[in-house]
C-alpha cells in the first residue's frame, strides 16, 4: 500500500477559502497543496466534481453509555464505522463519572471501551458531578497529563447526573486557572423535577410530555444563569445542544459583552420540532431527547444564529436507543423513555443539504461549524479542521448534487430506526481519509477497527478561535 496519495480535479473547500487544486498526502499528513502535483509513487484519487473537505468534528457523542438502566446502542466501533461514512473523521465522547470515584478512573472505562475499536480518531469530554477537594485538583492533572481539557456539568436529570449552582461555578474558575472549557447541559432540573411529578400525578405519561414539562423557558433560564456565572468566574462555557430562541438571547447577550461564551446545536433542532412527540401508538417515543424539540419557529432562529456566529458548532448528541426494547421502556411513563436519538451518521450531510444547498449558510461557514471552529475550542486545531500542509489528511470527498433519502434500512447505525426517516437530501460522502488512509471508499466501508486514536489535547486558547461575527463585518 503507498504511503503517498495525490488528491486531483476536486475542488477543496476549508473555513476561509474555495479553490481547486491537488493534495499530495504522505503517510498521515498533508504534504502540499498545489497544481500539477506529481509523484511517481503517489496513488492519485480522482475527485472531479467534488468537494474536497476537511474531515467533520463531531464535538458530541454519547457511544456505550449507561442511561437510564440501559446502553446506548452503539459503541465505539458501529459508532465511528456510521460517523465515518456521515463525513466524520474525529468524535469527542462524553465520559461520565461517579460520585466518590475518580476522574481517572472514569477515564480508565471509556478507554477500555474505546481501545482497539474506534475506526476514527476520537477524544472524551469530562464530567462533573461534584467539586470536592480532590476532584478539583484533579482536573489540571487530567489538563496537563491526559490531554482531557473539557469538562461537563449538567444543570439538568435531578437526582441523577444534576450538579448544583456551586459545582458549576468552581469548576468554571479551575477551568480557567488550568485551561479547560467548561460545557454545561442547560436546563433548570429543580423546576423540570417538579413540573414532571405534577403531569404525571395528572396521568400525563405520553411522550409529548416530556416537552411540555421541560419548556424553553427553562433552557433559557439556566443558559443564562451559566453565562452570568462564567462572566463572574471570568471563564469559559460552552452551551451544548442549544434548542431555542430564549437560550440563543442569552448567549447573544453574553457574547456582545465580551464574555468567552459558545454554543452549540445539533441537526435535529434545525429541522424537526416538537410536533414529532405526538405521534401516535407511542412512535413520539422516538423524538424524545433533552433538550426537547421544540416549536418549530425555533428552526430559523437557530439557523440565523449559527450564520451570524452566534452559535459557532454543530454536534450531533448521538444517543442512540432501539425503540423496540430500550425506547418503549417508557410506554406507560415518558420519564422511563431513554433520552437520546441517532445523529452522528446525518450530521454533516443534514447540514451541507438543509443549509448550504437552500442558501441558509455559505459553504465556508458550513466547514467553520462542521469542523473548524470544533477544532479550535477543543484544542485540535491546525491538527484538524482544515485542510493544509502539516495537518492530519482527514478529508471527505463529497457530492454535492446526489439526492438520497434517509432510511434505517441503508444506514450504518446499530439502531433501529432513523428520527429523519423519509427525509430527502442532497449530497453525500463519497471516500473518507482518516490520516491519509481510506475509511469509506466510494461509499464502502474500507477500514478496521482499532485505527482510531485517542487524541491528547490542547488547553483552551480563545486567541485561536475568529469571530463568525467579525469575521462577516470584515468581508
Amino acid at each position: 500500500m503507498s504511503t503517498k496519495k495525490i488528491i486531483k480535479n476536486g475542488t477543496i473547500v476549508t473555513a476561509t477559502d474555495t479553490y481547486k487544486a491537488d493534495i499530495l498526502i504522505e503517510e498521515d499528513k498533508v504534504k502540499a497543496i498545489g497544481k500539477d502535483l506529481s509523484d511517481v509513487y503517489a496513488e492519485v484519487i480522482d475527485a472531479t466534481g467534488q468537494y474536497v473537505f476537511p474531515g467533520g468534528i463531531d464535538p458530541h457523542t454519547h457511544m456505550e453509555m449507561p442511561f437510564g438502566g440501559t446502553v446506548t446502542k452503539d459503541d465505539f466501533e458501529s459508532g465511528t464505522i456510521a460517523a465515518a461514512h456521515g463525513g466524520t473523521t474525529t468524535i469527542i465522547d462524553f465520559c461520565l463519572t461517579e460520585k466518590g470515584k475518580s476522574l481517572r478512573s472514569a477515564l480508565e472505562t471509556w478507554h477500555s471501551k474505546s481501545d482497539g475499536r474506534a475506526v476514527i480518531d476520537y477524544g472524551f469530554h469530562l464530567q462533573i458531578v461534584e467539586a470536592n477537594e480532590e476532584v478539583l485538583e484533579e482536573i489540571p492533572v487530567v489538563i496537563e497529563e491526559e490531554g482531557v481539557t473539557s469538562f461537563k456539568v449538567f444543570m439538568a436529570y435531578k437526582n441523577v447526573l444534576q450538579a448544583d449552582d456551586e459545582t458549576l461555578f468552581q469548576t468554571l474558575t479551575t477551568a480557567r486557572e488550568h485551561g479547560g472549557l467548561v460545557m454545561v447541559h442547560a436546563e433548570n432540573g429543580d423546576v423540570i423535577e417538579y413540573l414532571t411529578k405534577e403531569a404525571l400525578k395528572q396521568g400525563n405519561t405520553e411522550p409529548i410530555y416530556h416537552a411540555l414539562t421541560r419548556p424553553p423557558e427553562l433552557e433559557g433560564e439556566a443558559t443564562g444563569r451559566a453565562a452570568k456565572l462564567t462572566a463572574l468566574a471570568d471563564s469559559q462555557l460552552y452551551v451544548v445542544h442549544v434548542t431555542c430562541k430564549e437560550a440563543v438571547e442569552q448567549i447573544a447577550e453574553a457574547r456582545s459583552k465580551g464574555f468567552r461564551v459558545f454554543g452549540e446545536t445539533c441537526p435535529q433542532y434545525l429541522v424537526l420540532d416538537q410536533s414529532h412527540m405526538e405521534k401516535p401508538d407511542f412512535e413520539g417515543a422516538k423524538y424524545v431527547w433533552s433538550p426537547p424539540l421544540r416549536d418549530k419557529s425555533n428552526q430559523e432562529v437557530l439557523w440565523n444564529a449559527l450564520k451570524s456566529g452566534q452559535l459557532q458548532t454543530v454536534g450531533s448528541d448521538h444517543c442512540s436507543f432501539d425503540f423496540d426494547g430500550q425506547k418503549d421502556l417508557g410506554r406507560d411513563d415518558f420519564t422511563k423513555i431513554p433520552n437520546g436519538g441517532p445523529f452522528v451518521e446525518d450530521r454533516f450531510s443534514v447540514l451541507f443539504s438543509e443549509g448550504v444547498k437552500k442558501g441558509r449558510i455559505s459553504i465556508n461557514q458550513f466547514v467553520d461549524m462542521i469542523s473548524t471552529q470544533a477544532a479550535k475550542l477543543f484544542g485540535l486545531f491546525p491538527q484538524k479542521g482544515t485542510i493544509a500542509p502539516g495537518s492530519d489528511a482527514d478529508i471527505v470527498l463529497f457530492d454535492p448534487n446526489v439526492e438520497r433519502t434517509i432510511s434505517v434500512s441503508t444506514h450504518h447505525m446499530a439502531v433501529d430506526y432513523n428520527a429523519l426517516e423519509g427525509m430527502k437530501i442532497t449530497g453525500q460522502p463519497v471516500s473518507v481519509l482518516s490520516r491519509g488512509e481510506f475509511v469509506v471508499k466510494d461509499k464502502k466501508f474500507v477500514g478496521n477497527p482499532g485505527t482510531g486514536k485517542f487524541l491528547k489535547r490542547a488547553k483552551f486558547n480563545d486567541r485561536t478561535i475568529v469571530k463568525r461575527e467579525e469575521a462577516t463585518a470584515n468581508r
